[in-house]
């Protein structure tokens, strides 16, 4: 059962975010209103990443996809960026917004580097929702309470210790601890999972922009508590991350240094 603290966060989101989505490009008001931590790109870094993303997908053999939201990462340590665009089939893909994320951190025990490639976010791989309780450090990993886990399933990807051989790790994308974590968005510092601000992770949520498998689960009459509710799903979903590293050399100007680490805080997932 959902709890009452995601209960009344989602009801919040709602009455920021306004109706449901009109128009596909509609987000990237509501994105601006409601997402607390957001980078501003020059139409160049727009089109750079949008170029990627379109590259991506077709190495992965995904051209002539449907409408749909996408969400894109730079997991390079001088970026370290999350991108949600808009991909209509037969146009170029529109920035909605950008914000700071948190990937792997390699060098160091049971830590790893986000793996690139493009990954489906399917219910072969369910997500779930954070407990927000706190690990032997006083850190919640996922966040608050009732933050959705977004699941993209077993991955093979090189040790970031030792003799670096291949191994398995869950790649997931979720929110962090608001109060030792968040504000080090922006750098790397996780053990492989993608860390995003909590807002942008209740929009995701909220308007079920990776949730086309979801969907049509519900529409086979499934039933799936992990969907909240009072969610308001867009009617043009998507299903795919896609992890790219852009291999600069200096950071640029629109991604800021976040606040260095504390030296007695350790890194959660």
């Amino acid at each position: 059962m959902l709890n009452k603290w995601l209960a009344l966060g989602l009801l919040l989101f709602v009455a920021d975010s306004g109706q449901a989505l009109q128009s596909p490009l509609d987000l990237a008001a509501i994105y601006a209103a409601t997402v607390k931590q957001r980078l501003e790109l020059p139409a160049a870094e727009e089109q750079r990443y949008a170029d990627l993303l379109v590259d991506a997908l077709r190495q992965a053999g995904l051209t002539g996809l449907p409408d749909q939201y996408l969400v894109l990462v730079d997991r390079n340590p001088r970026v370290q960026a999350v991108f949600v665009y808009w991909k209509a089939a037969d146009a170029a893909p529109r920035l909605i917004g950008a914000s700071p994320a948190s990937t792997g951190r390699p060098g160091r025990f049971d830590y790893f580097e986000t793996p690139t490639g493009v990954f489906a976010h399917s219910l072969a791989n369910p997500d779930f929702r954070a407990e927000g309780t706190k690990n032997s450090h006083g850190i919640r990993g996922y966040g608050l309470k009732g933050m959705r886990v977004f699941d993209f399933g077993w991955q093979a990807v090189p040790k970031g210790w030792g003799n670096r051989s291949v191994v398995t790790m869950r790649l997931q994308m979720h929110a962090t601890d608001p109060d030792l974590l968040e504000h080090r968005l922006g750098s790397a510092q996780s053990k492989g999972c993608i860390r995003i601000p909590a807002t942008l992770n209740q929009l995701i949520d909220h308007y079920g922009l990776l949730d086309a498998d979801y969907e049509h689960a519900l529409q086979q009459g499934k039933s799936l508590w992990m969907l909240h509710p009072a969610r308001q799903p867009t009617p043009w979903p998507g299903r795919y991350l896609i992890v790219v590293d852009t291999d600069r050399q200096a950071r640029p100007p629109w991604t800021p240094t976040p606040r260095p680490p504390r030296r007695d805080v350790v890194p959660g997932r």
